[in-house]
């Protein structure tokens, strides 16, 4: 039996992004022919509808939408291949058809920000929804979870597959219906929903209908009945509805409007599945894009995907995996009564067969394959704003291809092309667009290397929007904006820092504004803290000009004029401070010691005088009652790591700081700043039982009514050390002080005060016979290797001669 068609325009009310609804929108269109097509979407994106024909143009797109004085303030409206909008358009661009949008204007939804925040709902409009928060309103209606169940599904998504996805033309099993029936009982279901739930939580969708209805009064008058509207069936009772022109109009009277601009932008499959946080109606593109690709056998294409996708990952997988997936899939369907294995069957068939029970190995199915990680594209012709077409180009020239998946990407500035790379994604940083991260990288203790973690987000192109107000280019919009944060700058480390970014994205113009703005903060803040936070970034500033040969000799000066206040100022500084102030200033000490070593390389020209000077600054903290335990132990682990210090030395501070009369607290506070957090604290015990008697003996002695105070921090202290460490030191401990050790300083009369496993002298045969091998893994020549070995024997053969 075939249904009557309408005599008036053909409402194909359809669910967003549906593979279902969009085999059906285009039986439909085939069968009826219409002389237009009108789709649920802005009306200033007509003009770009014709790029969808495009041969560049490949889905998942967008319709991206921003205000033009406030880019921050944008929308979407995303389309996947298997959306029916999609379809549609398609279609009438192929049939020669007119083809326009009808929904809301964009100007108008943008200025309405506030009634358009809203969650979307499975079955209803792909609305915008704005970074804003929104007051508090009612859950909105749902309806396809009303009706799924009242059919008596606990799923909405396992009944729109049953009612839809399995029962249009062209699927396996599906019955040989007029592709118009499912559009009227679509529509009969939607009107009593309407019924029942009014507007059902959606107080602007009076409006858009109200637009809509007025938009298809003059298509009548241009085309007669023969055209077709595309919209969310959600609104086809409301379009059907009987309504004057003049009360339409009186509902579009005085809306807000701004000036907004359009543009189509690649769009990710991640983005269109609701629990990426921007709901677009679906939990599973991929699968939905398989269904609506693979009309013919879909459960065998799709356990061959996974089979592909779980080798590629090293599982094995055979043949007969997945013909045994298929029939339990098949069996599953049947036993739960569904025409065909949708998603819930396939996935318990690949977790049962092919992932052994597991559901690691499924996450990454379901990632990969039922999510996807698809980016779509879309043509150089598609209208970008100036700075977005600059991104593009560099993005093709230095074969930086966005993707929709994480990846990494390491860099060697000192090839061109890895420097370029590195200057753009510092440049975006600057800017606030977060395509790229700084990552721990495969480590190198040299500046040339660079590691980055890369993602494109479609939200990235609304970011490139709103820094288009700083230029033209990403150069010189990164460097207005740096100009400009740097002259906003209340604090001096902000402008260290910058001065810093500037650096790594090569903004050579904004350099000078930057440090002239340095230089007077530097100048005003007498803050020692302030200062202690702004050497660290000055030092690494500079030592970054080497590899990327910038001229810092100015900062160098603010730099060194820093490192002398800060050594004239820290010592007052570390003197009446509480638990929490003494911890922040302690960082503050290892940050300006790590810098202050950069420095005195980069400064050559009293590289000797400035360590000194700091040295002495170390040496005062260490002997100074006055100053924070915390301090005065890390004081004291500096200058031993740098050999200023002796062991014999080390070891009387401990003593003193460990002595009976101080406070156990303040006892605690010197352990953790000697030998908690710095790199090798564990194994400092571990090589020299003094230090680790004198810390066992005072934690020993420790009362039992304050130990559980001073437990917390000997706590944070030791568990930082590598399991390994902590072994080593349970059993030295277990064992207890070596023979004849004296308890007071752990040394041993009449011997040589040498750490376990080394010799009391250098041996020097046996050390030169280690050279060879260590240049052979340098990958240094052997000849060299040979030759310098000998004139080294030589030599200390003439010395002892």
């Amino acid at each position: 039996m075939t249904t009557a068609r309408p005599a008036g325009p053909l409402l194909l009310g359809v669910r967003h992004h549906g593979p279902g609804s969009a085999r059906a929108v285009r039986a439909a269109l085939d069968a009826a022919r219409p002389q237009a097509v009108l789709i649920e979407g802005p009306p200033e994106g007509d003009a770009l509808l014709p790029l969808a024909a495009d041969e560049q143009m490949r889905p998942p797109v967008a319709l991206l939408a921003h205000a033009v004085d406030d880019p921050g303030r944008a929308a979407f409206w995303p389309l996947a291949a298997f959306s029916p909008e999609w379809v549609a358009i398609r279609w009438a661009l192929a049939h020669g058809v007119p083809v326009r949008f009808i929904d809301l204007p964009a100007a108008h939804s943008l200025a309405m920000a506030e009634d358009v925040e809203r969650e979307r709902r499975p079955g209803q409009d792909d609305e915008p929804r704005p970074e804003r928060e929104a007051e508090p309103r009612p859950v909105p209606v749902d309806p396809i979870r009303v009706l799924a169940e009242t059919a008596g599904y606990d799923d909405p998504e396992r009944w729109w597959e049953d009612v839809v996805e399995h029962r249009v033309p062209g699927l396996p099993g599906a019955a040989a219906t007029d592709p118009l029936a499912a559009f009227a009982a679509l529509g009969e279901a939607m009107t009593a929903l309407r019924e029942v739930y009014g507007d059902g939580g959606h107080p602007r969708d009076a409006v858009r209908e109200a637009y809509m209805r007025v938009q298809l009064r003059a298509a009548r008058k241009e085309f007669g009945g023969a055209f077709a509207v595309v919209c969310g069936a959600w609104h086809v009772p409301a379009l059907e509805a009987r309504t004057t022109q003049t009360a339409d109009r009186a509902l579009l009277k005085g809306l807000p409007k701004v000036k907004a601009e359009l543009t189509w932008v690649p769009w990710t499959h991640q983005r269109l599945a609701r629990h990426s946080g921007y709901g677009a109606g679906i939990d599973s593109p991929g699968w939905y894009e398989h269904l609506f690709a693979s009309p013919d056998r879909p459960v065998e294409r799709w356990m061959t995907k996974v089979a592909g996708l779980l080798r590629d990952e090293d599982r094995f997988v055979s043949s007969a995996h997945v013909i045994e997936a298929v029939r339990l899939a098949d069996t599953l369907a049947a036993m739960r009564g569904r025409p065909l294995a949708g998603l819930s069957e396939t996935t318990d068939a690949v977790r049962a067969v092919m992932c052994e029970g597991s559901d690691v190995p499924l996450a990454l199915v379901r990632d990969r394959l039922v999510v996807g990680v698809t980016l779509g594209e879309v043509p150089d012709t598609a209208p970008a704003v100036p700075l977005q077409r600059d991104l593009s180009r560099q993005q093709r020239t230095l074969r930086l291809k966005p993707e929709a998946s994480e990846r990494e990407l390491e860099l060697d500035l000192r090839k061109d092309t890895d420097a370029a790379r590195s200057r753009l994604l510092h440049r975006l940083r600057l800017l606030g667009i977060g395509w790229g991260e700084p990552a721990a990288g495969r480590g190198s203790t040299g500046t040339f290397r660079e590691s980055w973690r890369l993602h494109w987000e479609p939200e990235l192109y609304v970011r490139v929007a709103e820094a288009g107000v700083w230029g033209t280019t990403v150069l010189s919009a990164a460097t207005a904006r740096a100009e400009s944060d740097a002259l906003a700058a209340t604090a001096l480390a902000e402008v260290t820092a910058l001065a810093e970014r500037c650096l790594l994205a090569g903004l050579t113009e904004a350099l000078p504004v930057v440090m002239r703005v340095l230089a007077d903060r530097a100048a005003l803040d007498a803050d020692v803290g302030h200062l202690a936070d702004a050497l660290p970034a000055l030092a690494r500033t500079l030592r970054y000009g080497d590899v990327r040969s910038t001229d810092t000799a100015a900062l160098g000066e603010v730099a060194a004029g820093l490192a002398e206040r800060i050594c004239v100022g820290l010592p007052p500084a570390c003197t009446g401070l509480d638990a929490d102030g003494a911890a922040a200033l302690r960082r503050q000490v290892d940050g300006v010691h790590t810098a202050i070593g950069l420095l005195a390389g980069a400064v050559p020209a009293d590289a000797d005088g400035l360590r000194a000077r700091w040295r002495s600054v170390l040496h005062r903290l260490t002997a100074r009652d006055t100053v924070a335990g915390v301090i005065r132990g890390r004081a004291a682990r500096l200058l031993l790591d740098d050999g200023r210090l002796a062991q014999d030395e080390a070891a009387r501070l401990m003593g003193l700081a460990l002595s009976p009369g101080t406070p156990p607290a303040d006892a605690a506070a010197w352990i953790e700043g000697f030998v908690g957090g710095a790199a090798g604290g564990g194994m400092l015990l571990v090589h020299d039982e003094r230090l680790l008697a004198l810390v066992d003996s005072w934690l020993t002695g420790v009362p039992a009514g304050t130990f559980t105070d001073v437990l917390p921090l000997l706590r944070r202290t030791f568990s930082a050390y590598e399991p390994g460490v902590r072994r080593t030191l349970g059993e030295l401990v277990r064992r207890g002080p070596a023979a004849g050790t004296d308890p007071g300083t752990g040394a041993v009369p009449g011997r040589e005060s040498t750490a376990p496993g080394f010799g009391p002298v250098l041996d020097a045969a046996r050390a030169d016979a280690v050279v060879p091998v260590l240049r052979l893994l340098l990958g240094l020549d052997a000849a060299t290797t040979a030759a310098e070995t000998s004139a080294h024997q030589e030599e200390r053969l003439g010395a002892t001669g």
